[in-house]
């Protein structure tokens, strides 16, 4: 019996210690950043195409998407894993405590990575294949390893690789990029300066330890939230392209001006307040405003 019950707690512990390694795999990956992407990429496919997807190129778009944007964000988190150290928002991750060994992080990314380019090559053709593999050479050349630890404006060229999902979904519903794919490409882009650099604001001081050059650190908080609502207010004229286009009803364009409205605000309240919880309301709003313009454009394409 005493055998039997050390048996048990051995199959237990080795099963414990599985589960939060594949917890700490799966945390390599950003799955709210994921999340947050795959959002983007189904109005790309219902616009981009003249029928509606079919359950195979729908869920081939989504997985490849998934799988690009998980192994992105697991090698950004092996090249940035001293710098994440150096940051409290990032230094619980599993590299900077040892959880995982740089090595695996890595040959996890690459695996990642290569998965999703085929995936999205195989659902979606090679168009959206070599469009999947420029996001992530930009993504990680261009951006992460070039300008971000050298640039202010480095958030402005990543919000081209963080925005090509309906890009790239777009492409894949019949093997080239429309207007439509680029009007979502182009509401991606404007909305991540202000989102990144909400985030920046009330977290600062840990990207300066890292040796980041944000741009609040650099002009200031005040002339970077004067950046934040410019980039805002075109926001409200971008989302609108899809209803003025006649591919969106009412119904969108009232979330979209409504959503735009409230992250426009909550910019003005940042720049009155001008403190740290201020800019954490304004981070909460700009994912409040992706969500409400995606999942809305999403269910008035598919009445």
């Amino acid at each position: 019996m005493a055998s039997l019950a050390s048996l048990s707690r051995t199959r237990t512990g080795t099963l414990s210690v599985a589960v939060r390694r594949a917890a700490d795999y799966v945390a390599l990956t950003r799955p709210r950043i994921v999340l947050a992407v795959a959002l983007t990429a189904p109005a790309g496919l219902l616009l981009g195409g003249a029928a509606m997807p079919t359950p195979g190129l729908f869920a081939g778009v989504l997985l490849g998407t998934v799988l690009l944007g998980g192994g992105s964000g697991a090698l950004n988190a092996w090249w940035e894993r001293e710098r994440d150290a150096c940051m409290r928002r990032t230094c619980e991750r599993p590299l900077p405590t040892g959880r995982l060994e740089p090595h695996e992080a890595l040959a996890f990314g690459l695996v990642t990575c290569g998965l999703g380019v085929a995936v999205l090559g195989v659902a979606g053709g090679w168009l959206a294949a070599t469009l999947a593999f420029g996001t992530l050479v930009h993504y990680l050349g261009v951006y992460t390893i070039w300008l971000k630890p050298r640039s202010r404006w480095s958030t402005v060229a990543g919000g081209i690789a963080g925005a090509a999902a309906p890009l790239i979904a777009d492409a894949a519903a019949d093997g080239a990029i429309g207007i439509w794919g680029l009007v979502l490409f182009a509401i991606v882009f404007t909305w991540q300066p202000p989102h990144v650099w909400a985030i920046t604001l009330y977290r600062r001081r840990e990207y300066e330890a890292a040796g980041f050059p944000m741009l609040p650190s650099v002009i200031g908080p005040r002339a970077a939230r004067r950046h934040m609502l410019g980039w805002a207010i075109a926001l409200v004229g971008v989302t609108m392209l899809p209803w003025l286009g006649g591919v969106a009803g009412p119904l969108y364009a009232a979330a979209a001006a409504l959503a735009g409205a409230g992250f426009v605000a909550r910019i003005l309240a940042a720049m009155r307040a001008d403190d740290a919880a201020a800019d954490r309301r304004v981070f909460r709003a700009s994912l409040t405003h992706l969500a409400l313009v995606f999942g809305t454009l999403l269910a008035d394409l598919s009445l």
